[in-house]
């Protein structure tokens, strides 16, 4: 339900509850009562509240709560405190706003009498449910644990009714600092650093880009989309509203750090026993991964890898009395042989998948929403869980990147360097890159770690022969080892313009997720970043780049048959973007699920700046003092 329509019930409210004719008996003039806004004020005025929270009645997210302390109070300044006539003023005021006004000995001037038995007695479950709405499960704990406190005090207000009116307050306070100016956000991964680091608290500055109005404004306070330890959605969709962003003070910069809902969270694996509800937030890279796991139980053939028969063959090899120069050319030719026949067996494999890919990916969607299972690589078992749900836009996951392309730019990534409108990206003081070293013993942990700020199995993998560096690292660790060698690792890029079977089944790792292009973690074909108001033409070479922008965040119906694209169901040549887009890359460059894996960021998902580390916690103890603070750059 739009906003649109309580903004406009708010506007019938004070006629429906008669306040023409309860405000006269407040000393006020009848017409004062059909004044908008100003008709709040003078209830606020008359309910003993300050005036000005009528104004807080504007704000989305906000107003409906505020509505009902509204009328709560606007009540009870008339004597009316029971639990049932709470429960009428939250929901449904009308029966009580009627008898307020049409009865004479019901004036405006009832106080409490702390000391009176009765009328603590008569209030104590209608604040007690006050507080419990206030905050849910702890008000209500709390209300009983200190009403056990109180009984005996004389006097003054019970406890009950101070935290209940201070915790409403505060929780509408920090409802909208939260919405509307800073939320605090903590770093639970290593996508970002060295520039965050796992453990980094921060505030997010959302008047930097304008603060967006929240499209879900009835919800569980000061919390994202589920509830913490019972793991149920903290919001409904009774009311949602349009995309809407306040004015900000500039717009997204490239380069900036930015926060931002996750773009491929439309979509997600629920299962409530898990860390926020979630196994996983990318749906789509897990029907993929699902259809290829589904695909190899079907298809059981097997093929055979080379090792083996490197192996016969270098043996065979040190059995000829021939010089070594024979023996280099000759096992040239036979691994050239062996590989071909390994890719051949490979790509024969993957043929009936690629043929069939539309088949496999429904039987993954059944899979996972219907038997509601997938299969976890990494504990190497079925794990049940509750299907999939769909979040909108503003209760998806909180993501934190590095904006390295903004509307308009053209990006290319070549053997893991960013290029932006063919120009090198500039390298961060923090960025991670990783490296492959050759001829360098890698010191004991304690020196790596106190000498470089590097650390075993975070940094450094002596299995693989990697190591992720700054560029300061990097510059320390050449100078100290000068017969060391660190070349970048680049992830093999498979040249088009047609592929293999197996390329095929590689390129949909990472986005577009099309077969016919060929992209990784290191390697990235040009392409371009949509701007909002630019139309485009719309070709085979380009669909793939841009039709989840037209489905996903643009919501239009997209179809294409016999070489026709379809908008809408109406014949189309090209295509005008309605929001801007961003491209989010971590700077944790080898370790981060970024826009490489899902695409592009839509405008109405920028949620705002990241400004400062107020707070940096070890997660192998103590706090990182030198970060508390620090600005983010």
């Amino acid at each position: 339900m739009s906003v649109l329509y309580f903004y406009l019930f708010f506007l019938v409210h004070p006629i429906i509850a008669m306040w023409w004719k309860s405000f006269k008996k407040a000393g006020h003039q009848p017409w004062e009562a059909f004044v908008p806004i100003y008709n709040y004020a003078i209830a606020a005025k008359i309910a003993n509240q300050p005036w000005w929270w009528s104004f807080i009645m504007i704000i989305p997210g906000l107003h409906l709560v505020m509505w009902m302390v509204f009328n709560v109070s606007y009540i009870r300044k008339y004597g009316f405190f029971s639990l049932a006539d709470t429960i009428q003023g939250i929901v449904f005021p009308y029966l009580l706003m009627a008898k307020i006004a049409n009865d004479e000995k019901l004036q405006p001037n009832f106080e409490t009498d702390w000391e009176n038995e009765i009328h603590r007695q008569r209030r104590a479950h209608g604040d007690h449910l006050v507080l419990l709405l206030s905050l849910p499960i702890f008000g209500h704990l709390l209300a009983y644990l200190l009403g056990f406190t109180q009984k005996k005090k004389k006097g003054k207000k019970t406890v009950i009714k101070e935290w209940g009116d201070s915790i409403l307050f505060a929780l509408v306070a920090a409802s909208a600092i939260r919405t509307y100016v800073f939320e605090p956000f903590q770093i639970p991964t290593g996508s970002m650093e060295k520039t965050l680091l796992v453990g980094d608290f921060l505030f997010v500055n959302k008047l930097s880009y304008g603060s967006k109005v929240p499209l879900t404004p009835l919800s569980f306070p000061l919390v994202h989309n589920t509830i913490p330890w019972i793991n149920v959605r903290s919001y409904t969709t009774l009311q949602t509203l349009e995309y809407t962003r306040l004015p900000g003070w500039r717009e997204v910069e490239r380069y900036d750090v930015v926060v931002f809902n996750y773009p491929s969270g439309d979509t997600a694996v629920y299962d409530p026993r898990m860390p926020h509800g979630l196994m996983g937030h990318d749906y789509h890279g897990i029907v993929i991964n699902e259809a290829i796991r589904l695909y190899r139980d079907q298809n059981t053939k097997t093929v055979q890898p080379t090792d083996a028969k490197r192996s016969r063959l270098v043996n065979k090899l040190s059995e000829l009395e021939i010089s070594e120069d024979e023996k280099d050319s000759i096992y040239q030719l036979e691994m050239a042989k062996i590989i071909a026949q390994y890719e051949m067996e490979v790509d024969a494999y993957w043929e009936d998948f690629v043929n069939r890919f539309g088949f496999f990916t429904n039987l993954a969607r059944n899979e996972i929403a219907v038997k509601r299972r997938t299969f976890s690589q990494g504990e190497g078992q079925f794990i049940d869980h509750y299907g999939v749900i769909y979040r909108p836009v503003d209760k998806r996951e909180n993501y934190i990147k590095r904006c390295v392309g903004i509307p308009g730019d053209t990006l290319e990534i070549i053997d893991s360097r960013l290029y932006v409108n063919g120009d090198p990206a500039p390298v961060f003081p923090h960025q991670n890159l990783r490296y492959r070293f050759n001829n360098f013993t890698v010191p004991k942990h304690e020196i790596m770690k106190s000498k470089y700020g590097l650390e075993y199995g975070r940094d450094i993998h002596l299995q693989s022969k990697t190591i992720e560096l700054t560029q300061d690292q990097l510059k320390a660790l050449q100078t100290n080892y000068p017969g060391a060698t660190f070349e970048l690792e680049v992830e093999q890029k498979f040249e088009g313009p047609t592929f293999s079977n197996a390329e095929k089944v590689q390129n949909l790792l990472h986005y577009p997720r099309s077969m016919e292009i060929s992209s990784n973690m290191t390697n990235f074909p040009a392409f371009w970043v949509p701007k909002k108001g630019v139309t485009i033409p719309l070709t085979p070479e380009n669909v793939a780049w841009y039709k989840r922008v037209i489905t996903a965040y643009e919501r239009k119906d997209f179809a294409e048959k016999d070489g026709v694209y379809f908008i809408d169901g109406q014949p189309v040549k090209d295509y005008t973007f309605e929001l801007d887009y961003y491209w989010m890359m971590g700077d944790n460059r080898y370790n981060s699920a970024d826009s490489r894996a899902w695409g592009f960021v839509p405008e109405d998902h920028v949620i705002g700046r990241a400004a400062i580390v107020w707070f940096s916690k070890d997660p192998n103890g103590g706090v990182r003092w030198d970060r508390v603070f620090s600005r983010i750059k």
